[in-house]
């Protein structure tokens, strides 16, 4: 099995024999985003260059900034708060659950404020949140809730797509993603006025762009009356090449994802019986994607360290892996003098002391955050996943003795 196929290179070659001509120009992303709101069942997807861009493009669209508030999880890559911070709104960070490493919906409802407009849980390491207690909370107090869908493509929650439940979604195509396009994203949504903001948000605030056409034909451009600029944007919209490596890889979704899948049940067998090492819990109600196959090393139960683990994984033969990424609020640009820093640092809820009072809300994210270990799973050939859960099986027993 191969990463590309022969339908990459070819949409990529009718996007260089159209030469970049305006009459050629978007009609790859048509394609594409036509195709993904296909596959996800919803009825708008936008296009973006990243998928940090598509966070942004979607809490600029809910309406949550200057001072708004956004719910959002410690323990997930940074772009979750920076699409929050970029729009100078304040990110409110809310405690995980220790088993399945996501945002914790009996946590939510107290982090409500009157100035929350939005709760961001992210499914994070290929499972999907608890969503139904976070949108019933969500309609409670009338906010919107953007999925972070970046590592979860084809995963599912009690039978539905994740990327269809909120009212916003937003996946990455970056390279170590299920399907990727080098950097890309897409914005899901079947709300067609949030979906004309994202739209218009990420074509540079042209007021002709919409929901389902982020075309910008000669003949509407060229007139010397014509009006562009009706709202304040940014320049993420999707380039036609990364459209046509999108969209075939959209062809193979399935296949990769199914790939994926394997890896991480290959992983988790590994290590079944082994009672200080605890993987991500999905439950009956949840199927794992598997961008990685993420557990706990419980630390409380063994007499060596983490990096002593994957040290002697890596010297049997493992390909390593990965920690967590640091808690949000640990990461030093929350020492930044940026005004948007300061607005966060210095808001009533963390004046005290940010850092103290974030830790103090997340205990379950501190206590976790260091003894996740998260292995690869972008392999392309059955037999090289199982030769790394067998060094990880040779590891285990190492430590057992």
């Amino acid at each position: 099995m191969k990463r590309f196929s022969d339908a990459e290179y070819k949409y990529v070659k009718e996007v260089l024999d159209g030469e970049f001509r305006a009459s050629n120009m978007s009609k790859m992303i048509a394609r594409f985003e036509s195709a993904f709101a296909e596959k996800f069942g919803t009825a708008y997807a936008i296009s973006h260059n990243s998928g940090t861009s598509t966070l942004h493009s979607a809490v600029a669209a809910v309406g949550a900034s200057d001072g708004g508030e956004v719910i959002v999880p410690p323990l997930t890559m940074a772009s979750t708060t920076l699409s929050v911070l970029y729009e100078s709104a304040i990110p409110v960070f809310v405690d995980v659950d220790p088993n399945t490493f996501n945002l914790d919906p009996s946590k939510v409802e107290q982090a409500i404020s009157p100035r929350t407009k939005a709760i961001m849980p992210v499914s994070v390491y290929g499972l999907s949140p608890d969503f139904d207690p976070i949108m019933q909370i969500a309609a409670k107090h009338n906010l919107k809730v953007i999925e972070d869908d970046a590592e979860t493509y084809l995963g599912k929650y009690k039978g539905r797509l994740v990327g269809s439940i909120g009212h916003l979604s937003s996946f990455s195509l970056q390279g170590s993603k299920h399907i990727t396009s080098g950097e890309g994203g897409v914005v899901l949504t079947n709300d067609e006025a949030l979906a004309d903001k994202v739209r218009q948000f990420a074509i540079v605030g042209y007021d002709i762009v919409r929901a389902k056409s982020g075309e910008l034909t000669r003949s509407k451009v060229q007139s010397p009356d014509f009006i562009r600029h009706t709202s304040l944007g940014f320049k993420y919209k999707m380039s036609d090449i990364c459209a046509a490596v999108a969209l075939g890889q959209l062809e193979r979704l399935d296949e990769l994802v199914k790939m994926r899948q394997l890896c991480g049940k290959t992983f988790k067998a590994a290590v079944e019986g082994c009672d200080w090492i605890k993987p991500q819990l999905a439950g009956p109600d949840f199927e794992h994607s598997y961008y990685t196959f993420a557990a706990r090393l419980d630390l409380s139960q063994v007499d060596f360290s983490w990096h002593d683990f994957r040290s002697k994984f890596i010297e049997l033969g493992g390909d390593g892996f990965y920690a967590a990424w640091r808690l949000t609020y640990h990461e030093p640009m929350w020492k930044s003098q940026d005004f948007r820093i300061r607005n966060v640092v210095q808001h009533p809820r963390y004046s005290a002391n940010f850092v103290e009072t974030c830790r103090s809300s997340c205990p379950n994210a501190e206590l976790i955050q260091p003894q996740i270990m998260q292995f690869k799973t972008n392999y392309y050939e059955s037999s090289e996943v199982e030769q790394q859960a067998e060094v990880l099986q040779r590891t285990i027993k190492f430590f057992e003795g």
